[in-house]
């Protein structure tokens, strides 16, 4: 303000000292050529004025123009000044607004009060001045100190904090301080703050101590525990989770984030507590080193979670022996003969083995429901098993009494089947009874039993018509039929008498033998070896009577003779030998025939052959469509009796047992391509398509390659006889196991499922023919040949489907190169 008021000064200055100058001279000098003229000395004085003003005035203007520059910068530094002071006063409104109080502030230059606040805290009129009338609302002696402290705090600046009570109960503080040469009167309401303040204490202390006592006792426990805070880091752990990470203490633990649990584990936990729901689970952990485990709860809480980890390891452990214990037990009472029925204290019942469960035919769904005890007995006795008692209520219940005594019972039952069981009920130490039944109607019945098998045995015995005898560790006869008296000439009476082997076989010589045989039989019966073996011999008499002995040894050093009667099985067996033999040589005599009537056969229709050839090359003459026809015809026609002359032998060598496989490794592929060249010229004249299917990597197998192709060639050959002009023929091949399967399938009419078994038949019935026929000896050859290898061939078809022919063939050569006659072994 100083500078503005020099600058106004200067400016003043300055325009007086202009208005007072003497402007026209200047003019006129400036019109007048006489103003160039020398200038006098008094005009020169009244220029060097008035360039000293000018410049003068210069001056001034500049001062001017600095102090407005410091002005403004000055003013704009007030104005900020200003607005942060008016920011800092709705500020410290807010802040007195943010709770209950009443500000009064005394200026030192005025003396008048200012108050600022919730006038209501300490009167209801609205009237701000009565605040400072402390006895309108506080009581006379604390009015009293009130007014006293405000005085020192006007007149010497003494702060002062005092509690206060008002009239209506509500508890209040007062506190004065000076600030900037200003009183300042602070009243605010303490009592909500004072009560909330001393509960939180006494809660914060309570929850303490209780906090302080929970990890003692977590810190004493043996399962490791642990919080975790709302980001899953841990916030406390136990001693235990300590020990089980191999950290020194807890708070090491926590300080190096040691988990117990793996990644996914805690990924899972913190999925589940994220839903605010328990997480639980049985997982594998690693404790002390060691694989434990262990049952996990982990619960959330209002800053994270909090966990708790079970070592379930002892506890399985002894559950597993406890329950290895329990089937070894109950395995050992299911091969006991006597029934073993189990009730616990509420006389349910919990265990039966199966001689409970044969001796009283009940269903295995009504044991499992745990039946109690006297519901088995109302249902044994529905089902008349039980024994007829007239009162059965009252024999129930003195049985069921069992229950509340503590010595065993033994009653004996006399069931309605004839059965005898004595039952022994022997209370449990943990409440209830156990049940034993033992059938005892065997003992006192075996006797009878034997008896009557014994005289069953003796009857079946002398029914036979086998010579039956049984002789002791002592030679001696003991049991015979008459059968066996009969063959040797004996009666009854002389054999009772238990003659030894010796004798018999003495007398028996003379009429049956050869001797070796005698006494291969007398070494069985009375030699004393270490490990005793049967025997078998024929025996044969003078009068024509042939007998099959054999010798079996029985326990306690006992033989088993047995004779039967082949006299006619002989005659029969001759008869038979004897027709096979004409049958074995009619057979030769036929595949001899067949033979060199097949080559006798093939020599002309090999000329036939070379001189059709000849005739459809050029080098012999043109021939017109009409005679090239002819000679295809003739051609194709000579090729098939060739086909039929070559099966024929092959079914005649196969016939004879003279047909050699030569093994080798056989190209699966291979094999399949030189089997579908072979009936191109089949395909073109039937018009029908040929697919292979085949993986690239089938490999080989071990078969005769020759006889493969053969099959596979009679296999598209009868395909494509099957099937019609524009359809399709597939051959496959794949592995199955250690087998390799060839599949030849046509889309042709197909075959009933009654006539499938006539197609291997060397002669095929016209029906099942296709519609390019031959002589029908294809699929027969394939199934001999596949028998051959050790496979087997089946059909399926169905009319109007098609049909699928599959070649199974193994993978290994079987043993042996010789090749067998299909079905001899059958045969």
């Amino acid at each position: 303000m100083r500078l503005v008021r020099r600058a106004r000064r200067w400016r003043f200055l300055a325009s007086t000292a202009l208005s007072s100058l003497p402007l026209a001279p200047l003019g006129a000098l400036a019109q007048e050529p006489a103003a160039f003229a020398p200038i006098q000395e008094p005009n020169l004085l009244g220029l060097s004025a008035f360039v000293g003003l000018v410049i003068f005035a210069s001056s001034v203007a500049i001062l001017h123009l600095t102090g407005r520059r410091q002005w403004t910068e000055r003013e704009r530094a007030l104005t900020s000044e200003l607005e942060a002071s008016r920011a800092r006063l709705d500020r410290a409104r807010v802040f007195l607004s943010a709770e209950p109080q009443i500000i009064v502030v005394w200026s030192s230059a005025t003396g008048e009060p200012d108050i600022e606040g919730d006038i209501g805290l300490v009167i209801d009129a609205p009237a701000p001045r009565r605040v400072l009338g402390f006895g309108a609302w506080l009581e006379a002696p604390l009015a009293q100190r009130l007014d006293q402290c405000v005085e020192r705090l006007r007149s010497r600046g003494e702060g002062f904090r005092m509690p206060l009570v008002t009239l209506s109960g509500r508890h209040l503080e007062a506190e004065g301080r000076a600030i900037a040469g200003r009183a300042v009167l602070r009243i605010r309401d303490v009592s909500g703050d004072r009560m909330e303040l001393m509960s939180l204490r006494q809660r914060y202390s309570d929850q303490q101590s209780q906090m302080d006592g929970l990890r003692a006792m977590l810190d004493s426990i043996a399962a490791p525990v642990w919080m975790r805070d709302s980001g899953g880091r841990l916030a406390w752990v136990n001693a235990a989770y300590a020990r089980a990470v191999e950290a020194a203490d807890s708070g090491e633990a926590v300080a190096k984030g040691v988990e117990l649990l793996d990644g996914a584990a805690r990924e899972a936990a913190a999925r589940v507590t994220a839903a605010n729901e328990i997480w639980r689970a049985r997982l594998p952990a690693l404790v002390s080193g060691e694989r434990h485990l262990v049952d996990i709860v982990d619960a959330p809480s209002r800053f994270g979670s909090v966990a708790m980890a079970q070592d379930m390891s002892e506890l399985e452990k002894v559950r597993e022996n406890l329950q290895m214990q329990m089937d070894a037990h109950a395995r050992t009472l299911d091969q006991l003969p006597t029934a073993v029925a189990i009730f616990d204290g509420k006389k349910r019942l919990v265990f039966n083995n199966s001689a409970y469960r044969q001796l009283w035919n009940l269903p295995q769904a009504f044991l499992e429901q745990k039946p109690a005890d006297s519901e088995i007995l109302d249902r044994l006795r529905a089902e008349r098993r039980l024994p007829e008692q007239a009162d059965f209520r009252g024999w129930k219940n003195a049985l069921m009494s069992a229950y509340q005594s503590q010595d065993a019972h033994e009653h004996v039952w006399h069931l309605p089947d004839g059965r005898m069981l004595r039952v022994v009920s022997n209370p449990n130490p943990q409440g209830g009874l156990t049940y034993l039944f033992d059938d005892v109607s065997e003992r006192f019945n075996l006797e009878s039993q034997f008896n009557a098998a014994m005289r069953a045995q003796g009857e079946t015995l002398d029914a036979l018509h086998e010579g039956v005898a049984v002789f002791g560790s002592d030679g001696k006869i003991k049991l015979f039929n008459p059968a066996f008296a009969g063959f040797f000439g004996k009666t009854s009476e002389e054999l009772a008498a238990q003659p030894h082997f010796d004798a018999l076989a003495r007398e028996a010589q003379r009429g049956f033998g050869p001797l070796e045989s005698w006494m291969k039989i007398r070494e069985v019966v009375t030699g004393l070896h270490e490990a005793r073996i049967g025997m078998s011999c024929r025996l044969i008499g003078s009068d024509g009577l042939t007998l099959d002995c054999a010798a079996q040894p029985l326990p306690n050093g006992a033989t088993l003779l047995t004779f039967i009667d082949v006299s006619a099985q002989m005659k029969v067996e001759r008869a038979l030998t004897e027709r096979n033999r004409a049958l074995t040589d009619a057979e030769n005599l036929r595949n001899d025939f067949v033979h060199h009537l097949s080559f006798a056969l093939r020599a002309p229709l090999t000329n036939v052959s070379g001189y059709i050839g000849l005739l459809q090359e050029e080098s012999t003459g043109p021939l017109n469509e009409k005679q090239r026809g002819y000679v295809d015809v003739v051609s194709r026609a000579s090729s098939e009796v060739l086909t039929i002359i070559n099966d024929i032998l092959e079914f005649a060598s196969i016939d004879k047992d003279a047909m050699q496989l030569e093994f080798d490794d056989v190209d699966i592929q291979d094999a399949m391509k030189a089997a579908s060249l072979g009936v191109q010229d089949r395909l073109a004249d039937a018009g029908v398509e040929l697919s292979i299917v085949a993986l690239d990597n089938i490999g080989s197998f071990r078969a005769d390659a020759k006889r493969v192709r053969q099959i596979l060639f009679n296999l598209l050959a009868n395909a494509i006889s099957s099937s019609e002009p524009g359809q399709r023929v597939t051959l496959a091949a794949l592995r199955r196991g250690d087998d390799v399967v060839f599949k030849a399938s046509d889309s042709g009419r197909g075959l009933p499922a009654a006539v499938i078994e006539q197609v291997f038949a060397r002669v095929e019935n016209a029906e099942l023919q296709g519609r390019n026929h031959g002589a029908g000896f294809g699929l027969s050859l394939v199934r001999m040949l596949v028998e051959l290898h050790g496979g087997k061939v089946h059909v399926d078809s169905a009319p109007g489907e098609g049909t699928i022919v599959t070649c199974v063939l193994p993978a290994r050569a079987a043993t042996g190169s010789r090749a067998m006659r299909p079905g001899a072994e059958r045969a």
